[in-house]
């Protein structure tokens, strides 16, 4: 079993030099082409944006003496460290394999998505907090000024989420910075209602009501993002693959007669890689299976780093046959 082992794994390296240029084009689906390379200037975009808004809001809170835009204020520049944490991870994602990197820092997304979805939550909580003390002690809103600052607010995190749309599908990160940015287009939205209808009623209740309404709605499309980038995280097989089809896949292949010891896990926000035990009683079948079995998950399912041992039936057994042994 020994000599085939190690013949197997050279076969796949020479598979891996063979597809590795392909690597940055294939990810949770045939379709998904947007690396995270591609969102460079977004981030830069976005993080200038909302920057000098941060510093539009600030300054007319201090003017105004407005908690509320102050508060937002504080809120928009936790979304500047979030897109600033999401950038570096991006950039982090490409830098190349190190001896003791072996993958580069391409996990580094999976972090910035969790960080992200924790940081929103966080804000959210402090948003709250600050609505649910509104209701014993109302302040003076000044309406107008509220309301004008708010409707910047949406155009500078509309524009921002924009930038981001194309990739929320094809990479956690880029989602997380995207509902990041359309939360705060939401909040902004709900600011400029809460100021019209105070300007025209005097009711401050509506300023801490608008809040809280906002806050549920910000939980609820964090939550997803939260689960997805703590199950990355935990190596858990990627949404989008199931891994019974993956195994279906791979003992379909002609000459297969077992498949055991089967991982599938997430390198980044946009990569997914594979290791598997494949019993072939004829023996290895060569190069061209191996390239042709890296093949069909790529196309299939994305997977794009792909690494089979083929082993002969009969003993001695692999100690890592049974499911439950890792």
């Amino acid at each position: 079993m020994g000599q085939h082992h190690d013949h197997a794994h050279d076969d796949d390296d020479h598979g891996h030099d063979h597809h590795a240029h392909e690597h940055g084009h294939h990810h949770h689906g045939p379709g998904h082409v947007h690396a995270p390379a591609n969102f460079g200037r977004a981030f830069a975009v976005g993080i200038a944006l909302n920057t000098g808004f941060v510093l539009i809001e600030g300054v007319y809170g201090v003017l105004t003496d407005s908690v509320a835009l102050l508060a937002d204020a504080g809120h928009n520049l936790s979304d500047v460290l979030g897109l600033v944490v999401a950038w570096a991870a991006a950039t982090l994602g490409r830098r190349q394999p190190t001896a003791r990197f072996t993958y580069g820092l391409r996990s580094s997304s999976i972090l910035a998505a969790l960080f992200n979805a924790v940081f929103l939550l966080v804000a959210v909580g402090a948003i709250a907090w600050e609505a649910v003390q509104r209701f014993s002690e109302p302040a003076p809103v000044p309406g107008l000024t509220v309301t004008i600052v708010a409707l910047i607010g949406i155009a500078v995190n509309g524009v921002t989420a924009w930038l981001f749309a194309s990739g929320r599908k094809g990479d956690l990160n880029v989602r997380g910075a995207y509902l990041h940015m359309l939360a705060d287009a939401a909040v902004s939205a709900g600011v400029v209602v809460a100021g019209l209808v105070i300007l025209w009623t005097g009711w401050t209740w509506v300023d801490p009501v608008t809040s809280l309404v906002i806050v549920a709605v910000i939980v609820a499309g964090t939550w997803g993002l939260l689960r997805d980038s703590v199950v990355l995280s935990l190596d858990a097989v990627p949404p989008g693959i199931d891994p019974a089809d993956v195994r279906r896949c791979l003992a379909e292949r002609p000459g297969v007669a077992e498949v055991h010891d089967l991982h599938v896990w997430p390198m980044s926000t946009t990569e997914t890689a594979l290791t598997a035990h494949l019993v072939m009683p004829e023996g290895h079948p060569g190069n061209a299976f191996l390239h042709e079995c890296a093949a069909a998950l790529r196309q299939r399912f994305g997977i794009a780093h792909v690494t089979l041992q083929v082993e002969l039936a009969g003993g001695p057994a692999c100690a890592l046959a049974p499911d439950h042994v890792v």
